[in-house]
C-alpha cells in the first residue's frame, strides 16, 4: 500500500469513528481470520465503510466491499476511494450494459481469497420497512461457493448520520452488529433461503436497538 493509500485509509477510519463513534458487536460470530461474505442492510453510500472501519486491521485487509461502478468509478476522487483505498468489487448495475454477471464478478473475488462485504437489497432502503425483499444474488454466490460463511451484519443509525442529498454528515452514535454465521442448505431452496436469511438480518435490528437504549 502506497503512502498515500495508508494516509486515506487512515484518515477516513478516523473520520468515521469521529462522527459516528461507531463500534462493532460480535454476536454469535468472532472476529476471526477466516473468509466471509458479510450482508447487510442498506441505507446509505457509508453502510460499508462503517463495517469495514469496525473490522480488525488483518481482516479489514482481505475484505472487499460489492459496489455499484456507476458511483464509484463517476470522479477521479470516487475512483481512488473505491478502488485504491477500498479495492472494492465493482458490479455494472446497468443490465443492457454489463459484459459479465454480478455473480462471477462476485465468485471471482472470493476465488482470490477474498471476504465481500454485500448488500442483498441491492440498492439503499428509503421507506419505512426494515428491508427491502432481497434479490436472489446472495443465494447463487452461496450455491457458487457453499464452504464461505456467511454473516448478517446489521447498521444501526447511519441512515440519519447521512440522510440522502445531505452532504454534511449529523453526528450521531451508531453500531455494527454481526450475527451467527450461517451456510445456504444443500436442497434448500431460493426463496426459503432468502427468507431465513433476512429474518436473520431482521432479528439483528431488535438486538442493536435494545443494546443503544
Amino acid at each position: 500500500m502506497t503512502l498515500v493509500r495508508q494516509v486515506a485509509t487512515t484518515a477516513i477510519i478516523l473520520f468515521a469513528r469521529f462522527i459516528t463513534a461507531v463500534r462493532g458487536v460480535w454476536q454469535g460470530s468472532e472476529p476471526t481470520f477466516r473468509q466471509r461474505i458479510y450482508f447487510a442492510n442498506h441505507t446509505s453510500h457509508g453502510d460499508f465503510i462503517l463495517i469495514w472501519t469496525v473490522l480488525p486491521n488483518q481482516l479489514r485487509q482481505m475484505t472487499r466491499p460489492v459496489a455499484g461502478s456507476d458511483y464509484w468509478l463517476k470522479s477521479r476522487v470516487r475512483r481512488f476511494i473505491g478502488c485504491d483505498v477500498f479495492n472494492a468489487v465493482l458490479i455494472d448495475r446497468g443490465q443492457e450494459s454489463r459484459k459479465q454477471a454480478p455473480v462471477d464478478i462476485m465468485t471471482e473475488a472470493l476465488d482470490t481469497g477474498a471476504s465481500l462485504i454485500i448488500f442483498p437489497e441491492g440498492t439503499r432502503n428509503q421507506t419505512d420497512e426494515p428491508l427491502l425483499p432481497f434479490r436472489s444474488g446472495l443465494y447463487h454466490l452461496s450455491k457458487a461457493r457453499p464452504g464461505v460463511e456467511l454473516v448478517p451484519v446489521w447498521i444501526d443509525n447511519l441512515n440519519r448520520v447521512m440522510p440522502k442529498g445531505e452532504f454534511i454528515p449529523v453526528p450521531l452514535i451508531c453500531s455494527v452488529t454481526f450475527g451467527a454465521p450461517m451456510h445456504v442448505g444443500e436442497t434448500e431452496d431460493k426463496n426459503d433461503f432468502l427468507a431465513r436469511a433476512r429474518s436473520a438480518l431482521i432479528s439483528l435490528s431488535s438486538k442493536s436497538t435494545a443494546l443503544s437504549t
